[in-house]
């Protein structure tokens, strides 16, 4: 069995069971970026753009890219690679997070 979508091929089988796995336990040699990350019903939510331990960085896609900092605890891995639950409104409403003002303004 191939690894899904957005996992290193070097991702053990017993890793991957071909039921849905929360990414809690992995570590950052099997999933890399530039894997797909899709929400309810498939649709499209970003790329991942780099992996991090408790978190990963998506970037959406369109002319103004929005970076989403998506806890790995929301993450599944199934058959069609990396999802979350939700459309991509609700992930950039849960995880997106605007830059603060500069100290010196």
């Amino acid at each position: 069995m191939a690894a899904p979508h957005g996992l290193h091929p070097s991702a053990a089988l017993t890793q991957w069971t071909g039921a849905t796995a929360t990414l809690c336990g992995m570590n950052d040699e099997q999933i890399v970026p530039g894997a797909r990350l899709v929400g309810a019903e498939s649709v499209r939510i970003g790329t991942v753009d780099a992996v991090f331990a408790d978190y990963l960085l998506v970037r959406t896609g369109g002319l103004m890219p929005i970076d989403l900092y998506v806890p790995r605890p929301e993450v599944t891995v199934g058959p069609a690679g990396l999802s979350v639950d939700g459309s991509p409104n609700e992930a950039y409403e849960r995880w997106h997070r605007p830059l603060k003002r500069a100290p010196h303004d």
